[in-house]
């Protein structure tokens, strides 16, 4: 195996990693957001306020794209154990 090989490995691995949490951190960040304008423009500074919008937001997002991220994980593990047996 040659460090090409295991960079390459690496980085699919950080690609799909990035692809698979993404939508999630993008939705956790954008609800972080709003609500931080809310609270700044409303003077009200309670941490559940924007905890729980954050916690849904992620669940939604999360259910939403699972089949997306189930396909991509299959794809990148169907890979791994290509690569493998092909050693």
């Amino acid at each position: 195996m040659t460090p090409d090989v295991v960079i390459e490995i690496g980085q699919s691995a950080l690609r799909t990693t990035l692809f698979v949490a993404g939508p999630m951190l993008v939705a956790g960040m954008v609800v972080g957001l709003v609500i931080s304008i809310v609270q700044a423009a409303t003077q009200v500074n309670e941490m559940t306020m924007s905890f729980v919008p954050k916690i849904v937001a992620v669940f939604v997002v999360l259910v939403l794209s699972l089949p997306w991220t189930i396909s991509q994980l299959t794809a990148f593990t169907r890979n791994m154990f290509e690569r493998i047996a092909g050693m």
